[in-house]
């Protein structure tokens, strides 16, 4: 867990030291947190530059160093004196924190000359575990590369490409790829190497059981006698934050509000809020679309309609409060850790890869806190908690939807004829796959409607129409994602079928790009 939302965990063996995850400003930082709970060990995530004594009254096991966006000959570039960690206890470094170890201590970092993202080999010449083979697939995600590892320390592996892809030496590691993430084949095999065998720690930290953990957390945030309005997009993580909350302080005092932005998939505004109505949530729908579709004619950069629908979220939100007649506290969102690590800096030095409208903040003028209790999760995570809840499978099966809709499907200006074509188009991918029974074995699929038209013959007479590009990922948590291989056949039947039944589109493509170096959504 996170240094804020593990805080109040620490358990008696928090003594014994844990670890320390340094974070250098990687979006996949909380990550090697996560999978060191999953290890049973306790953990902190701090930023990079974090006092030394800090680091030295914690008395770490292991001190784990991130990736990270920058070069190490960047200037201003986030920096640590490597030796002075060592002294505190063993290291891991992770990418750009393998990149830093082997520059501080004298070796040789430059830049490469064929970067490495997404699925790679080690070839591993001293295996740091027993359970990994002698070639490993793994997850790269890098520019510089180590050409000359620092004095002492030898190189473990190798790439695909012959970059240095693990060294080692009697206290420290440096491994070139994640192994934090899904995609890295035995990557928890890694970890778990360093943890107990390198660096001599007990799996002995029970995290409390998260539902009552969160429930205790809201009661804390929220007062007694607090309201709090929360928008629901009809997504996953929505979802459990109403029913969340509604555990935690009674539907009487959480009021759900479901918004119509114009952007939801075809019957979904009806389908959904039927379902929050059976699940016992206190909920109105609002029809918002024209509001939406008003602010969004004209703009085409990604950044300006995220923006623009988060501003007008905000006005609808405000103006359901005046109309249900109360006064409210708080507003309730269903943020999630890739949400925010996208968006913001939380510890580290880390970009902002695309903002999410619900990151951010509020206007002043609503005079609302945030409770966001599931923050700092994983959509994984996410579902685990709705099935504590006892949340329908209809809900917590559900593939992620955006928060800004088809407007981040729909690349260029968006405008109604262009939505309802692309609504057209994803019921009938999403129906196949359903159909299929391929649904469930895919994290994410869905449509993107290109601005992009094309020559075609269709009725033995000439078109020039759009492109609609197919997308369907698996993954765990968001964090990397690989494009799922579809038969021939079933590429066929989709495409035949939306070429034949959906105007305005000529032409179907696939695309097979992982994360990274894509996101999982086009915008």
């Amino acid at each position: 867990m996170s240094e804020t939302q593990s805080g109040s965990l620490k358990s008696a063996n928090q003594e014994t030291g844990g670890f320390a995850v340094l974070d250098f400003g990687s979006q996949l930082t909380q990550l090697i947190a996560r999978r060191l709970r999953e290890l049973n060990v306790y953990s902190e995530l701090l930023p990079f530059d974090v006092d030394i004594e800090k680091l030295r009254a914690m008395k770490p096991k292991g001190i784990i160093l991130s990736g990270g966006p920058s070069s190490v000959h960047e200037a201003g570039s986030p920096k640590r004196d490597i030796k002075e960690l060592q002294e505190i206890a063993p290291l891991l470094g992770i990418c750009y924190g393998m990149q830093l170890i082997a520059a501080d201590l004298g070796g040789i970092v430059e830049p490469a000359q064929h970067r490495e993202y997404g699925l790679n080999h080690v070839m591993w010449s001293i295996p740091m575990s027993t359970v990994i083979t002698k070639k490993q697939k793994v997850w790269m995600s890098h520019g510089d590369v180590v050409k000359v590892p620092p004095p002492g320390f030898k190189i473990a592996g190798l790439s695909d490409t012959n970059h240095i892809a693990a060294i080692s030496s009697d206290k420290t590691w440096g491994i070139q790829f994640h192994p934090e993430v899904a995609h890295t084949e035995d990557g928890i095999e890694i970890l778990r190497a360093f943890v107990f065998d390198h660096c001599g720690a007990e799996a002995s930290w029970d995290a409390p059981h998260i539902a009552e953990h969160l429930i205790q957390g809201i009661r804390k945030q929220v007062g007694e006698t607090d309201h709090v309005l929360c928008g629901l997009s009809g997504g996953v993580d929505s979802s459990v934050v109403a029913a969340l909350l509604s555990k935690a302080l009674g539907p009487d005092r959480v009021h759900c509000v479901f918004v119509n932005n114009g952007l939801l998939r075809k019957n979904e505004y009806v389908d959904v809020l039927d379902q929050y109505k059976a699940i016992g949530l206190n909920v109105i729908g609002v029809n918002a679309e024209d509001a939406f579709l008003q602010a969004l004619a004209g703009l085409e950069d990604p950044e300006a309609k995220r923006k623009a629908i988060g501003r007008v979220f905000i006005e609808v939100f405000q103006k359901a409060a005046e109309k249900i007649g109360r006064k409210f506290d708080w507003l309730a969102q269903g943020t999630l850790y890739p949400d925010v690590i996208e968006s913001i800096s939380v510890r580290g030095a880390s970009v902002t890869i695309k903002s999410h409208h619900n990151v951010g903040g509020l206007p002043e003028k609503m005079n609302m806190k945030l409770v966001e209790p599931l923050r700092e999760l994983f959509k994984d995570e996410v579902r685990a908690l709705g099935r504590q809840l006892d949340l329908p499978k209809e809900i917590l099966g559900r593939h992620p939807f955006p928060g800004p809709g088809l407007s981040i499907r729909l690349i260029g200006a968006v405008n109604k004829p262009d939505l309802e074509t692309l609504r057209e188009a994803d019921h009938i991918y999403i129906s196949e796959l359903r159909a299929q029974g391929l649904y469930d074995k895919i994290w994410q699929a869905f449509c993107v409607l290109l601005p992009v038209r094309t020559v075609g013959v269709q009725g033995d007479g000439r078109t020039y129409e759009k492109v609609l590009a197919l997308r369907a990922v698996t993954s765990s948590d968001g964090m990397t994602a690989d494009w799922y291989p579809f038969t021939f056949d079933f590429l066929r039947q989709v495409s035949n079928r939306i070429t034949n039944e959906v105007k305005g589109v000529n032409r179907v493509v696939y695309d097979v790009t992982s994360k990274p170096p894509g996101t999982i959504e086009w915008e």
